[in-house]
């Protein structure tokens, strides 16, 4: 028996012919994150029920379900557990979810606190800086384990301005776009042979010796950066359909092909494949417009562009309403996905999902900040748009719609969280969960000072 308990009165979203079919009462498996992840949770929560029960009068209704991963897995399972096999069964299962922040290491030491992210070379029995007795061996991200191991190959984030929202650019409201970004392959597939090993030097020796490749120092750190032309092009095919069904006027491939010839360069031409192969009458890519059709735009078609990562960086800040849909590698898309939210306000306001063939997850696109833990103080604008991507995903328009008013209305109010109050003038600061309960009575459009 599972250790989570599955909620009476609910049901399971299926899939069919590539689509899902949703119940009027899903069961969606959550779990709240480590950090401030429960706090984000809460104030979620009380959003995305409030604006289904608007939307559809008790109709329709929410089964959430708790699973556990990071530190709720190391409380309920083995010590060292922190990915449990029931969690990503349940998520295969259920194929909708909806996760908080998880700690992701990094470095080089052996062990890691749940409870505030300290770095220890040894296990002691409490964390010498928090006193926790959560100490579990350093692991690989549990995001990326939950990606690889349901193949969510597509990680999905839409990034836009909220009217209100400080930020650091003159006109924030010309960026509105959607990355692709591919999840498994690039960086993420996590191939690496660390310095001084033996399976480092077995791998150096070979391409040295074999392959004739130069590397400068024998005593590098080896990486291996492996891009498909199935990974490619699925991910590729996705963005393509959706810039289609939402009505977006293009799809840009952005790549480092100019230097990374068969990874990222292919990348491109994969992409072009595709796009030429199984969408074209619905598709121009650019040199066909300017040779065929005078720079102008044939009506009810997209365009297919591509651009080198790093001018993409400059033409977000410089030409931010030339873009719509991004598809891009793994490592691009990190860094454009952060810096265009960084544009619009920040991670506290950007969503994300992670999704594949059947199943997705939606997730708070930032860390989980463990220094203010159960301090009600966070923005959980993050968490809170990608449960609107988690309703929209399960055809439930209505409620999404009605957050974004909410978030619109509360926003317009100058009742924020702290990360916004500081920076705009006259703002009322509220915690965490008033910002979620004033989002909720923000929803019919009336604007409810908190």
């Amino acid at each position: 028996m599972p250790k989570y308990q599955v909620p009476s009165g609910g049901a399971k979203v299926g899939y069919q012919n590539g689509k899902l079919t949703v119940p009027d009462n899903p069961i969606i498996p959550f779990f709240p994150g480590d950090g401030t992840g429960l706090d984000l949770w809460k104030a979620t929560k009380i959003v995305l029920d409030g604006a289904v029960e608007k939307a559809y009068k008790g109709k329709r209704k929410i089964a959430w379900m708790e699973v556990y991963a990071g530190l709720t897995a190391l409380k309920n399972y083995d010590k060292d557990t922190v990915l449990p096999d029931e969690t990503v069964a349940a998520f295969k299962e259920y194929r909708v979810g909806l996760k908080g922040p998880l700690t992701t290491p990094a470095g080089s030491f052996k062990f890691v606190c749940l409870d505030c992210a300290a770095e220890l070379m040894d296990r002691p029995a409490k964390c010498p800086k928090c006193q926790s007795e959560w100490i579990t061996p350093r692991f690989r991200s549990v995001n990326v384990g939950l990606r690889q191991k349901l193949d969510l190959y597509a990680c999905v984030r839409p990034v836009r301005w909220f009217k209100g929202v400080p930020c650091p650019v003159k006109h924030p409201e010309k960026l509105d776009i959607v990355i692709f970004r591919e999840n498994t392959e690039d960086i993420y597939a996590g191939i690496e042979f660390q310095q001084g090993t033996p399976e480092n030097k077995k791998v150096y020796d070979f391409l040295t010796n074999e392959m004739k490749v130069k590397i400068p120092f024998p005593d590098s750190g080896i990486g291996i950066k492996p891009i498909s032309k199935t990974g490619s092009q699925r991910l590729i095919r996705m963005a393509i359909a959706y810039a289609l069904s939402h009505h977006k006027p293009s799809v840009t491939i952005v790549h480092k092909g100019n230097i990374q010839k068969f990874t990222e360069g292919a990348f491109r031409d994969w992409g072009y494949e595709v796009a030429k192969t199984e969408f074209r009458d619905r598709i121009v890519t650019e040199a066909e417009l300017w040779d065929q059709h005078d720079g102008k735009m044939p009506a009810g078609k997209i365009l297919i562009k591509d651009r080198i990562a790093d001018q993409t960086f400059q033409q977000l800040l410089l030409r931010p309403d030339e873009y719509s849909v991004i598809a891009t590698p793994n490592l691009n898309g990190d860094y454009l996905s952060d810096a265009a939210v960084a544009q619009v306000g920040g991670l506290g306001i950007g969503p994300g999902a992670n999704i594949g063939d059947g199943v997705a997850i939606f997730e708070a696109t930032h860390g989980t900040a463990p220094k203010y833990t159960n301090k009600d103080m966070v923005n959980p604008g993050s968490l809170i748009l990608s449960g609107v991507m988690m309703l929209e995903h399960m055809g439930w328009q209505e409620a999404a719609d009605l957050i974004v008013k909410g978030l619109e209305a509360t926003i317009a109010a100058k009742t924020v969280t702290y990360d916004f109050e500081r920076q705009m003038e006259g703002a009322k600061k509220l915690k965490c969960s008033e910002f979620g309960q004033a989002i909720v009575k923000n929803m019919d459009g009336t604007t409810v000072a908190a």
